[in-house]
């Protein structure tokens, strides 16, 4: 790669100058610095102090002709010491016609290269060094920063430490890249045809879901130089800065192509323009502006392709999505329980597993999970391990590591009283009994009457046995039923609630909602879109609009929402009412035990029912 001629070697040489001058100038000073007390000690001085016995040493410096040189006259009043340049010859004799006066006559040595360049190099040095550290360039000051302000934040690697091998659970996401990756390799084979390569894919997805990384492994594949760089570094409070750096970073890419520069959550960089609270933004606009310019501006057979990620593509300028830009996009999913299994097989490879742990098992009681997520949850089990002083991950640690990740660390310490635990054990039993008799929502796969790290008293965890693309609206009206169970069982065992389930009840009131005003799943409301729109209140959308909705209509939307909890409510207590005294039963074990698996509550429905005298006291 060519390199620009730097500007730093004038600079030096500028330096280098100014101290030659410098030392030129001030040199005459410098020798003749010690001459400025002749004219203080005089002949008639010297002669005096010689009678009246004041001088107790004469110490005399000639010069090369031993005729002229500086005598070092020491007074016995205190020892102080003067400089006296003089005749050689007077001095001497002078001084020895005084009797016991000490004469010391030091002869110079010859005169060398060295005794005559290297003060002047060291005056020269010290200059320079001065100089250079005012400048700014030496300890990276103000002015070298400013100078590469406008220069691009890109980082520049070869990519080749990641490959496809190392991206699992994406098969549809790399083989839509497979094109890009052979048009680096042999890009002649398509521009013959009159084929134009994408000139920019965009990577959509959820956070954690591998679009960074298949972003690398596309280059690594290619073994092309890989240009990565945030969105957020474009963008400064100085107008102009952003865009310059656009220009820096695709001219050093036009350098090294073919190559692939990423961007990473570029919505901070590229959101739609002319919204929000504030109107537009100029610096963020021109650097935009720039962006487009640039991804339009390059020839087909530049070699260079634009990647970029973000989890926000609603927010997008539509400019930069057109045909010409981002021509491509690409969707990066969750992965399915095949995909977790694969995810997890790269991340365990490094790890020590027990012969317990069934990475199948784990992938299957995942549903949901990123790659991110599986990554973090072997990561903590592998942190449990080390403190129990373990050499290897058990099934244990993995079980408890997607508890600590899912509901939050457990405080066993935490002290409850009997009371607090009665009512958490029938409240958990409450939910665990609607998800064991309702068959949308997932088994029981633990219950725990723990405090935990996020405030709650105690969990319910379902186990997912499969993926669904879709809620159906019997699975939203079972979640509801669900979330009421806690509250349902504290009515019918205590005759009294508590505040522990109102994030239950904020959930349900959510679900109801959002089946009435977005997915029109109500009767009596219609198949019409009542939202608000409040998801995207922060690009400004709806500032100084009208409400979509009459106040009657507001008024039917809440009267409906009531119906759907009312029943919802209705059924559940029901179903609960028919299972006292599995309630019971596990209310009594919770309290025993703490925790139950999924296994150990299904047994308790197997066992005959409970008679009513024999329920526990007090409930």
């Amino acid at each position: 790669m060519e390199k620009k001629p730097t500007r730093g070697s004038g600079n030096y040489l500028g330096l280098l100058v100014m101290a030659v001058l410098f030392f030129t100038f001030f040199s005459p000073f410098l020798r003749n610095s010690f001459s400025s007390s002749e004219s203080a000690y005089t002949k008639e001085q010297f002669a005096k102090d010689l009678q009246e016995g004041q001088v107790e040493l004469v110490e005399i410096s000639p010069n090369k002709d031993n005729m002229t040189g500086c005598a070092t006259v020491t007074i016995k009043d205190g020892g102080k010491k003067i400089l006296y340049a003089t005749v050689i010859a007077d001095v001497e004799d002078m001084a020895r016609q005084a009797g016991a006066l000490t004469v010391v006559l030091d002869i110079p040595a010859e005169n060398t290269f060295l005794t005559n360049v290297l003060p002047m190099l060291l005056v020269m040095a010290i200059c320079f060094l001065f100089f250079y550290l005012m400048s700014g360039q030496g300890m990276g000051g103000g002015n070298a920063k400013m100078m590469n302000f406008g220069k691009s934040r890109a980082r520049l690697s070869t990519g080749e430490d990641v490959t496809f091998k190392q991206v699992a659970g994406l098969d549809e996401e790399k083989s839509d890249l497979e094109e890009i990756i052979d048009f680096l390799r042999s890009p002649a084979k398509y521009t013959k045809v009159g084929a134009r390569i994408p000139k920019g894919v965009l990577l959509e997805g959820a956070p954690g879901t591998g679009k960074t990384l298949l972003a690398r492994a596309v280059a690594g594949e290619a073994k092309v130089p890989f240009f990565s760089i945030s969105g957020s570094d474009f963008v400064e409070m100085f107008v102009g800065v952003g865009a310059s750096r656009v220009r820096d970073m695709f001219e050093e890419a036009k350098k090294n192509s073919p190559c692939i520069v990423f961007i990473d959550e570029i919505d901070a960089v590229a959101r739609r323009r002319g919204t929000g609270l504030g109107g537009s933004h100029d610096e963020r606009e021109q650097t935009l502006n720039q962006l487009l310019v640039e991804m339009d501006g390059f020839g087909v057979n530049e070699g260079i392709i634009v990647m970029a990620a973000t989890n926000r593509v609603d927010v997008l300028d539509p400019a930069i999505l057109r045909p010409g830009r981002f021509d491509r996009k690409v969707s990066v999913g969750r992965p399915d329980v095949k995909g977790r299994e694969e995810i997890l097989k790269v991340h365990a490879a490094n790890k020590p597993l027990g012969d317990d742990v069934d990475l199948g098992e784990i992938a299957r009681t995942t549903a949901g999970f990123s790659g991110a997520d599986l990554e973090n949850l072997l990561n903590e089990a592998a942190i449990a391990a080390a403190k129990a002083d373990r050499l290897f991950i058990t099934q244990s640690d993995i079980k408890n590591a997607f508890i600590k990740i899912g509901i939050g660390t457990e405080k066993k310490s935490h002290i409850i009283s009997e009371k607090e635990k009665r009512i958490t054990a029938y409240h958990e039993t409450g939910h665990a009994i609607l998800f064991h008799e309702l068959p949308d929502v997932g088994d029981v796969y633990t219950i725990s009457v723990i405090p935990t790290g996020n405030g709650a008293g105690g969990y319910t965890m379902p186990l997912p046995d499969r993926d669904e693309m879709y809620y159906t609206r019997g699975r939203m009206l079972q979640e509801i039923m669900v979330s009421l169970g806690g509250r349902i069982a504290e009515e019918l065992v205590l005759d009294d609630i508590t505040t522990g389930a109102s994030q239950d009840i904020k959930q349900a009131t959510n679900i109801a909602r959002q089946m009435v005003t977005r997915y029109g799943m109500s009767s009596s409301i219609g198949t019409i879109n009542y939202e608000q729109g409040g998801e995207d209140v922060f690009l400004g959308y709806d500032i100084g609009h009208e409400k979509r909705n009459s106040e009657y209509m507001a008024g039917e939307i809440d009267k409906e929402v009531r119906a759907i909890i009312s029943d919802c409510y209705g059924k559940a207590k029901a179903i609960i009412s028919d299972h006292m005294d599995v309630l019971h039963r596990t209310a009594a074990l919770l309290m025993e035990k703490e925790k139950l698996t999924g296994k150990e509550f299904d047994s308790l429905f197997e066992k005959p029912s409970l008679q009513a005298a024999d329920a526990p006291a007090g409930v």
